[in-house]
């Protein structure tokens, strides 16, 4: 099994933080956004606009909560199938967030950062969720995937199953073909039919 974190389960660090810092520009995430690169080079574009630091995210980060019901979610899949969490965060912001679901694997980025300033970011591999859902499938697992942004959808398609959780509207309307639930508990059955 397969997971998107952000929107899945955890708020979106970067509404969080435009919540925080009453910049609204920083609200726009990859479920508005396809294009990841373009995407992360306008947030470090208005971080540095802004002055914000890296200490500055990680204390907004330090307050969020897992969404309402996503750690019992996380335990009641973990008793039937390993779970990797594919997210385009970092490693930077996550940890926060993987102790209050007790510490699952996450695979994810790595920011660059000059004295507390976020000067840019590395990705793990380009286009890592698909890749690694592919690597997955090569080892025999039968793989399902949740996930609700456009920068799911590559790991949706490379499963044996793609579910969309949550999405927004752009996102069913545009990806059909995946069956799209609102709650922990269809997305349980939806997956527990799939194994």
């Amino acid at each position: 099994m397969t997971l998107d974190m952000e929107g899945v389960l955890t708020p979106e660090i970067w509404i969080a933080v435009s919540e925080k810092t009453s910049i609204p520009d920083l609200r726009r995430t990859t479920r508005d956004e396809p294009d990841y690169d373009m995407l992360m080079k306008f947030r470090l574009n208005i971080l540095d606009q802004h002055g914000l630091t890296l200490s500055d995210i990680q204390r907004v980060i330090g307050t969020l909560l897992p969404l309402d019901g996503a750690l019992e979610f996380l335990r009641n899949l973990r008793a039937v199938t390993p779970v990797v969490i594919l997210s385009d965060t970092f490693e930077e912001f996550a940890r926060p967030l993987l102790r209050q679901l007790e510490w699952p694997t996450l695979l994810c980025h790595k920011l660059e950062v000059v004295n507390d300033r976020i000067v840019n970011y590395r990705l793990r591999l380009g286009d890592q969720k698909r890749k690694t859902v592919a690597a997955l499938r090569n080892l025999n697992y039968n793989v399902i995937a949740a996930g609700d942004s456009y920068n799911d959808t590559a790991m949706l398609t490379e499963a044996n199953v793609g579910f969309l959780f949550r999405a927004p509207d752009n996102v069913r309307k545009e990806f059909p073909q995946f069956r799209s639930v609102e709650t922990y508990r269809d997305l349980l059955k939806l997956i527990d039919e799939a194994l």
